[in-house]
This record gives structure tokens, sequence and C-alpha cells, in this order.
């Protein structure tokens, strides 16, 4: 199944036998054969999320363009829930002004299964997303999980209960009792606890029991299943049903199924340490996934000692009530939606909440903006680490907005300009109009937002919003005395008068920026000097100043080790080049942009130099790779939000009608069609003149021979929801060598999450 990564850990990962509900997965079956919304409602707690992966499994492969999910639950804004779906089909808000431009475009002759998990909390939003989806995409089916329904026109909601409890009648024959789901959740769920643990006639009565307790709710199961380690199903029984007797009386009437989980939530939460429940309460201020690291900078005390910390968070996760995951080679954890309910619960009774929220919001504002000065100098690792921190860092902003804290969240929105550049533009303009508009702060601070919100709308392609923005920016940098930054806004201003169609303001405002760089000796000030004096030479004709500026870019970039700028540079050169008609010298420099632009996922470079290396096949006469090259970028552009660049248009025009004279209109279009259902991986290896098998096959199937042997295994067991860990227990190889496949997998095919391998397999059939 594709879309982001999905979570695993011990809580609420699936089994890999899949718990059955044959019941609802055959009815779920029916409603999707007729109905393109459906929505699995049910209380927290019950497995919801489980069937829907099930489901998206099993009937994944029947979609051309497989099934993907996106994961709401640690979205707390209704706002992104369009960006979170961007995320998840693998776009990138990147130069687009809202992210619906993206999504509705894309999705309108795909043909795919769509699960929105974890929804509730974002009813209404999800509700308008999900009805523009399917009034523009009749080939887009979706399956919601949620607590209500979204409560839209053609909405088929399935109720979804606990799982099916065993018979209370003794004497079931084994084989026949670990079909049952209930039982069989607990049974995997212990084994994979206590390495060792069977169901036999001696301890059956009491897992029936504790099955049938539990009212046959899988976080309740899976919770006392995990006690196996220490204890026997008949003590965790006697325990549990002590605790149960308490609220009904002393006899063994049904308990309502939210007090069943809350009350074995609370049998579970007291067997804890006391450092370890602190510990517990204190993680809800994590929207999202954290480190250890996080847990150290906020969750520590005097109760809680930093050098204790992994002690108590490994002891958490082998209890399941914290679940690991690893993003690349970073181990993370998160919390299970209704345990981060529950912990916040504890930490406003205890009367922690205000201050670990204001620790939390510190941490990311300094941590941030300690990381932000470097970010441009190790961009690939800062925006990893970004990528897994950024449910956290939107939740601060959130609550500094809510809380008028703007001081502080200016600067974390100001600190993420990276970010926002090459990952969440309309998202990053939407923050900073926000907390520009919410009142007066720091001038210093505010010249620094003012300027990334002018830089994101010269990158949406928008002088109207970025001319008085950048205008400020300047004003407030001379006020403040910011010299770097005012060197940096007009430069920026310079450009985004160019694209205004000012000449005479754009060359005024580059010899302002020539004056106030003159004097500084900072290398990424002049770099975005040279950068605003290549643009001006292409907006006049002036090639040779092109050449020239970019030429020093380029080499003051690749001396600092700044891989965004000279890919910028590079752009520059090889477009310079290819205006020109020098293509010898225009395709190695484009080839280099690629590979950078791949390095760092940057869509809009890959789409330009895409575009680019498709004009000088068609320039060198191969028409065939002309087409299916300018396909490729079409789809990369539209993807990423962006318009087509003015500078390239007359040279794809002359390069479309190259290649149809070459191969006829109908052919081309037949191959240009080819291009815009290639994989980005496979594109790019196409344009890059790599091994690229099934390019002509026009899919994201990358067809036979680019995994090897090992590689294609693990493709599958990685398409089937397992872990490294279970994948090398299957195979008989070590967890390192498996995660060593996964990176070569990821590689070769192009991609940057598990869920897209799985989709591929899926796609392809394997």
């Amino acid at each position: 199944m594709a879309g982001p990564t999905r979570r695993s850990g011990n809580l609420p990962a699936e089994p890999t036998s899949f718990i059955g509900r044959r019941r609802e997965i055959a009815e779920l079956r029916k409603k999707l054969t007729v109905a393109r919304l459906v929505s699995l409602v049910g209380p927290g707690g019950v497995g919801k999320t489980r069937l829907a992966i099930r489901i998206a499994t099993d009937l994944g492969r029947g979609f051309r363009d497989g099934a993907w999910q996106v994961e709401l639950a640690e979205v707390q804004d209704p706002a992104l829930v369009s960006n979170a779906l961007v995320a998840a089909l693998d776009l990138r808000d990147q130069a687009s002004t809202e992210p619906l431009a993206i999504l509705l475009p894309y999705l309108r002759d795909k043909q795919l299964l769509l699960v929105v998990d974890n929804c509730e909390h974002l009813l209404e939003a999800t509700a308008h997303l999900v009805t523009e989806v399917i009034r523009a995409a009749p080939g887009v089916r979706v399956v919601a999980t949620s607590r209500e329904p979204l409560s839209v026109s053609g909405e088929h909601v399935i109720p979804v209960p606990p799982l099916e409890l065993p018979s209370a009648h003794d004497g079931e024959p084994l084989a026949q009792l670990l079909q049952n789901e209930a039982v069989m959740l607990f049974t995997e769920r212990a084994a994979a606890a206590s390495g060792r643990f069977e169901l036999t006639a001696s301890n059956q009565a009491a897992v029936v029991d504790l099955c049938r307790r539990l009212d046959g709710l899988p976080l309740a199961i899976e919770l006392a299943a995990v006690r196996t380690r220490v204890l026997t199903p008949e003590q965790i029984l006697d325990r549990l049903t002590d605790r149960f007797g308490l609220l009904t009386g002393g006899g063994r009437a049904a308990l309502p199924r939210h007090q069943t989980l809350r009350t074995t939530i609370d049998w579970s939460h007291e067997l804890l340490a006391a450092g370890e429940r602190t510990l517990l309460r204190r993680l809800c201020v994590f929207a999202g996934r954290f480190t250890l690291e996080d847990v150290e900078g906020v969750c520590t005390s005097d109760d809680v000692p930093s050098a204790n910390a992994l002690d108590f968070l490994s002891s958490l996760v082998d209890k399941s009530l914290v679940m690991k995951e690893d993003a690349k080679s970073l181990a993370c954890f998160r919390l299970h939606e209704t345990m981060r309910e529950y912990a916040a619960l504890k930490l406003r009774e205890v009367g922690e909440e205000e201050v670990f929220q204001q620790r939390c919001s510190e941490y990311y504002r300094s941590r941030c903006q300690r990381s932000a000065a470097e970010a441009q100098y190790g961009l690939l690792e800062w925006l990893e680490w970004m990528e897994l921190e950024i449910d956290n860092v939107r939740s601060v902003l959130r609550r500094c907005l809510n809380h008028s804290d703007l001081q502080r969240g200016i600067d974390l929105a100001s600190s993420l300009g990276w970010y926002w550049m090459t990952r969440a533009t309309t998202e990053g303009v939407r923050w900073l109009d926000e907390l520009l508009a919410a009142g007066p702060a720091n001038p210093e601070v505010q010249a620094r937002a003012y300027f990334f919100r002018g830089v994101l709308a010269v990158l949406q392609s928008d002088p109207i919003a970025a001319r008085p923005t950048l205008e400020r920016a300047a004003a407030a940098a001379r006020e403040t005395g910011q010299l770097t930054l005012l060197s940096h806004s007009l430069s920026m201003a310079s450009v985004a008068e160019n694209m205004a169609g000012d000449r005479a303001s754009a060359r005024r405002l580059l010899d302002e920026a020539q004056a106030a760089t003159a004097g500084l000796d900072d290398i990424p000030a002049a770099v975005s000097l040279l950068q605003a004096r290549a643009l001006n030479g292409f907006f006049e004709g002036d090639l040779d100043a092109v050449r020239s500026a970019a030429s020093e870019g380029a080499r003051l970039s690749r001396e600092s080790g700044d891989l965004y700028r000279l890919e910028m540079m590079l752009i520059n050169l090889g477009l310079a080049a290819l205006i020109a008609g020098d293509l010898d010298e225009s395709k190695p420099l484009y080839t280099e942009a690629l590979r950078i632009a791949q390095q760092i996922d940057d869509r809009v470079a890959e789409y330009s130099s895409l575009d680019a290396l498709g004009c000088h096949a068609a320039s060198s006469g191969q028409a065939r790779l002309a087409a299916q090259l300018l396909g490729a970028a079409e789809t990369v552009r539209t993807g990423a939000g962006a318009s087509v660049i003015a500078i390239h248009a007359p040279l794809l025009a002359q390069a479309a009608e190259s290649a149809i004279a070459a191969l006829g209109a109908s052919r081309f279009e037949s191959e240009f069609r080819a291009g815009t259902r290639l994989s980005r991986g496979v594109a790019i290896r196409l344009a890059l003149g790599e091994p690229a098998h099934g390019a002509t096959a026009a899919s994201d199937n990358v067809g036979g021979g680019v995994l090897g042997k090992r590689e294609a295994e693990v493709a599958r067991l990685v398409a089937d929801g397992m872990s490294n860990k279970q994948i090398g227990a299957r195979l008989f190889i070590s967890e390192r060598t498996v995660d060593s496949h996964v990176h070569s997998i990821l590689n070769k095919l192009g991609f940057n999450s598990r869920a897209q391998i799985a989709a591929w397999m899926a796609s392809s059939n394997r």
C-alpha cells in the first residue's frame, strides 16, 4: 500500500496474519463495488485502522494506481488536511498557491483506493476534501476511518464492532479456537511479547475469558497480552477481574466498551513505576513522532532524570504503551491516539499541562533556530529531521497563535525557511500570514518573516504578493541594521520586479543589492545577488551576463557545500547554453543539476531539468526520448503545483514541434502520455541515460530486472507490511542487512518510503 511509510511498532501495527474480521471485510468489498465513499465508524481501540489497511492491501491490486493511505491522527489543524493528502500521495507543495490545485488535476484520471485514517477530530475539513476529490476524480474510491460518519452525500457507513468473541463454552478444540479473531490477536501479541507463549489446553479457558472480559477490543487485548512477559493468562485475568468488579459492584455485568478500554489502560498504567508513569503522561505534548533527544529536551526533570529517560522509554515500548518505529537510521517513537488522549488527561490531572507545553514550544523554537543557520550546508540531513518533526512543529505553531505567543511563533516559522521553500510552500505562506497579521512582534524577527514570505511568493510566481512583502523586509532590515538580510531582500525584490515586468525597478534594486552586499563577507548573500543578476540577464536577453553570474555563483556554492544554490546555478548555466544552441555544454550541466535535485528531492528543479533534457533530446534527433521526457516533466511539474517557466515556453514549443515532425502527431502523443505515467525515479534514470527498465511500458511498474533476487524478496515482504526485524527472521538475515536492502530498493526505484515500494509491488502484480 502506498502513501506515507506505514506506522510500525508494538501498537497498533498489524500482525502478519492480519486479524480476520471476515464479515466486515466481505461487507466492505461489496460496498466498494457501488460506493465511492465508505466510512468505517466505531470507538477508539476497536481496530478500524487495521481493517482499513487489510482491505486496502487486498483490494489495492485491483486499482491501476494502487492504494494510498493518509494518516490524520497527528494532524491537529483542519487547514492542513489537504496538505496531508498532498504528502501522502508523494506530491509536493512546492510552488502552488493552493493544495487542491495540486491534488485535483493529479487525481482526475487516476484509478486508486484512498484510505483516510483517523479523521474524527477533523470531520468538516475531511468531509470537504473528500467531496472535492470524489467530484473531480471518478476513478477514486475512498475508505475513511472515524469515530463518527463524515455525513457527506453518497457516504456508506459500516459500523465496526469489536473482534469476534470466542464461545463461552468449555472444551472447544484448540485448532478451532485459534481461528477466533480475538484469541488469534491475543496469542500473536503474547508470543511477540514473551517469545514463547502458546495457547494450550491448560491456559485456553483463561485466554477465552480474558478476550470475552475485554469485549474483543483489540487495543485492550494487546495491552493485556503484553503482560504475559511476567504474568500467566490466569494472573492477568484475576487482576483485571478485580478491577472490573470494583466498577460493577462485585458482579460480572458487562461494562460499556469505552469503560472496558479505559479500565484496561488504567490497569496497565498503574503497574508502571513512578518514573514511567510520569514520562508517559508528559509524552502527550508531542503531536507526532519524537526521538530520545526530544524526550530528554522536553520531558525530563528531577523525578525523570535525563540519564534514566532511555530506560523508562524502553520499558514503555516493551509494555506497548509507546510505539517504536525507525526513520531511516534514527529510532523514533509515537503514541497511539487513544494513549495520547489518556496521557493528556493524566498530565492535566497533575497540573503539568501548561508547564510542559511551554517547555515543548521553547524546545522546538530554540532547536530550529540553532539549526537554521547551517541548514543549507547540510540540507538533506536537515530536511530529513524536519520531516520527522514537522507534526510537533505544527502543533507548537498553532499553540503560539492560540495563546498570542507571537514572538516565539514568528521565530519558529522564520527558522523553517528551507522547509517551506522545498517542501511546503502554501503551508509556509499560511503560517507566516497568520503570525504577521496577529499583531506586532520584535522588528528584527518580523523582518526575517517578511523576507521568507516574499521568497515563497516568488516561488509561487506571485509578484503581486512578493513586491510589497519584500519591500517591508528591506525597510525593516535597514531599520534594525540587519545588513545581510537587507542584501538578501533587495536581491529577491529585484527578481520579483522582473517577474512583474518592471525592468527599471529590477535594475534599480539590483544596484542597491550590489551596494548592500559589497561590504559584507557573506557567501550566501553574494550568491543571492549573483542569482538575481543571472535571472535579470535572462529577462534582458543578456546571456553573457547570465553565464558570468551563474559561473561565479556555482563556484561559490560548490565550495561552500550549498547544494540548493548550486543546483540553481547549474540550471541557469544549462539554460543559457540551451538557448544559445550549445547542446554539448548544456547536457552535463543539467545532468548534474538533476542529480542534485533528486538527492535533495527538489521537485521544481527536477521538472525543470527533465524539460530541458527533453529539449536537448529533441535537438539531438532523439524524438521518442524527447516526447517521454517532456511528458514526465509535465507530471512532475503538476505534482509540485508549478507553472511553466516563461523562459522555457519557446524552447518547449520548439522541442515538441521537432519531435512531432519526426514521429508524427499520433505517435508523439502516445509517447508523451507514456512519459506522463512514468514514476519519477524511472523518468530521472531515463533522462540521465541510466538503465530504466520498463520506461517504455508507461507505468510505475518498473519491470523485471531492476531489483536483485534478494531485493525482490525483501520488497515483497515490505509490501506484506513486515518490519525489518520480521523480514530478517523470515529470510534468516540480520536486521542491518534488511535495512541495507531496503535502502538499495528505495534508491533503485527512486522512492522515499516503504509504502511506495508496497504500491509498486501491488501495481506490478508481483
